[in-house]
C-alpha cells in the first residue's frame, strides 16, 4: 500500500466527530500499524518516510482526542 496516496490520516477533528467509536478505534489502530511500518521503514535508511510520520501521528493525536472528549461528555451526563 502506497501511504503517500492514502491520506485518510489527515481528517479534520470536525469529520472525526461524526464517526462511530468504532471506527474511531479502528481508524488509531489502523494508524499505529502505519506508523510502526513508517519506522522500520526509517530505520532501513528510507530518509523520504518522516513527513509521512509526523502527519500520522497527527492523526493519531486528533483520534484520541475526539475519544477523549466523548467520553467527558458522557461524564458530564452522568453527573447531571
Amino acid at each position: 500500500m502506497k501511504l503517500e496516496k492514502d491520506k485518510r490520516w489527515k481528517w479534520p477533528a470536525e469529520n472525526m466527530r461524526e464517526w462511530t467509536d468504532d471506527e474511531l478505534a479502528s481508524s488509531e489502530r489502523e494508524f499505529t500499524q502505519q506508523l510502526l511500518r513508517l519506522r522500520f521503514q526509517l530505520a532501513g535508511g528510507q530518509g523520504d518516510v518522516l513527513p509521512v510520520i509526523r502527519q500520522l501521528r497527527k492523526g493519531i493525536a486528533r483520534v484520541q482526542t475526539v475519544r477523549r472528549q466523548r467520553t467527558l461528555e458522557a461524564r458530564a451526563k452522568a453527573q447531571g
